[in-house]
């Protein structure tokens, strides 16, 4: 994979052929990545891959017009001939009155956190070999799985690099590895399948292998033999595996660009659309994080925000051009890739836990369902009306019972944000993550 240094080059190189070919202002981002992967069915290797991919992205101004082109190839020759490309485009597109670079003063001046992203362990075929077989038998050791459904381990680092005309230049490496086995229970019409899997920076921080087939193999049998479930309104409880999409949803809403379009279903930035007891933190100084980072898309800094403090939103995340749409000041929230315009985005999310145990969320609930699947979309981002088909367990008598498949839950998003009650099961093993949490009066509706 290509080491900071000569992506460095290749970013100097990108804007000086953007200079040259009469570019006004220039940034580019340079993406490049390695992987290797075994994947394993049945106790056999069924494949290893290795991958490595780079892809830069350069985008000019003509003044108020721009345009972005897309390149693998990186020798100078190449970098010229794209930049003249991006800059012929530029000077047929409409103005802009929005899109801008970041100034020197909003610039980040400290980007040199250690944030302990970069991993020196790198796992050998034969390690991701050994993983995968280990997490796949342990899958199907488990009494009642009757298939595999397939299991693999990989491992990886990934480099992302962006600079501007005005003078930023920002570079951060990082490695990734997992785990994960898919196994089968029943037989015909009966069987069900499940998953589990875990990804981490470092290796030793990666769950033990037999543990996560173990788990794997324990959520699929558990889904045997579902009970129908009556229709009706009742509390609806959400496992963590499922949780956190709805921190998803809410960064949708909050988004500048949706907000500027309005295309979302929230108006207020300081709504109360929580309980007081509901906070959400964006946290992307967090170390060995999995969206870790120490500069935003543009160059802008970062910081430790809570997004949602005691229910009440604490603004929208703004991107440069979504900010001097709304008339607001940037917030570090600018997400790049190597196509198109910048984005938004959020880094390490997630939701602080409440003070009960889930055990005690369920026992208190009496009758309902935890759902540990969502299937389909089913979000409005306009209204915010939610519908996704589901399975999980019934809860009877404030006791997990049978489980159920093919229902759907849904309401609307305000609604069921302001009905949210979290329990104490945080869990920091993904990049966006939520407690279970439990939400009062969803219709649900049985298969």
């Amino acid at each position: 994979m290509t080491d900071p240094a000569t992506a460095a080059d290749i970013l100097k190189t990108a804007l000086a052929a953007a200079k040259a070919a009469g570019a006004s202002q220039a940034d580019a981002v340079y993406a490049a990545d390695s992987t290797s992967g075994v994947s394993v069915l049945n106790g056999a290797v069924e494949d290893i891959t290795r991958s490595e991919d780079a892809e830069l992205g350069l985008r000019v101004f003509d003044g108020r017009r721009s345009a972005t082109v897309a390149v693998q190839a990186m020798s100078k020759d190449a970098l010229q001939a794209a930049a003249e490309r991006a800059v012929a485009m530029a000077r047929e597109a409409p103005e802009d009155p929005y899109a801008r670079l970041a100034s020197p003063d909003q610039l980040a001046t400290d980007i040199t956190a250690d944030l302990d992203l970069d991993d020196p362990a790198a796992p050998d075929l034969a390690a991701l070999e050994s993983m995968a077989l280990s997490c796949e038998a342990a899958a199907l050791g488990v009494k009642g799985v009757s298939n595999a459904g397939g299991g693999g381990a990989q491992s990886g680092r990934a480099l992302y690099a962006l600079a501007t005309s005005e003078g930023f230049v920002g570079i951060r490496t990082g490695s990734q590895h997992a785990v994960y086995a898919s196994v089968i229970a029943g037989e015909g019409a009966d069987m069900q399948r499940d998953y589990a899997q875990t990804t981490t920076r470092h290796l030793a921080d990666l769950e033990d292998a037999e543990t996560i087939g173990r788990r794997a193999g324990d959520r699929t049998v558990a889904r045997l033999n579902p009970q129908p479930l009556k229709s009706g309104a009742m509390p609806v409880l959400f496992d963590p595996r499922v949780s956190n999409s709805f921190l998803g949803h809410l960064i949708g809403a909050i988004a500048g660009p949706a907000v500027a379009r309005g295309t979302s279903f929230l108006e207020d930035p300081e709504a109360l659309l929580f309980p007081e007891s509901i906070s959400i933190v964006d946290d992307p100084l967090r170390p060995r994080g999995l969206r870790s980072r120490t500069f935003d898309g543009e160059g802008l800094p970062i910081a430790r925000r809570a997004i949602v403090e005691n229910g009440r939103l604490t603004g929208w995340l703004l991107n440069l051009a979504s900010a001097a749409q709304l008339d607001l000041a940037p917030n570090g929230y600018a997400s790049r890739g190597a196509s198109g315009s910048p984005g938004v985005s959020v880094s390490n999310l997630h939701m602080e836990p409440g003070t009960i145990a889930r055990d005690d969320l369920i026992r208190e609930t009496g009758t309902g369902v935890l759902i540990t699947e969502l299937i389909g979309q089913g979000v409005n981002a306009v209204t915010g009306d939610y519908s996704r088909g589901a399975s999980g367990f019934l809860i009877e008598n404030g006791q997990l019972g049978a489980p159920v498949t093919e229902i759907t839950v849904a309401g609307n998003l305000k609604t069921m944000f302001a009905a949210m009650t979290a329990a104490d099961d945080l869990d920091f093993t993904r990049s966006t993550n939520a407690p279970t949490l439990r939400i009062d009066g969803m219709t649900v509706a049985g298969g």
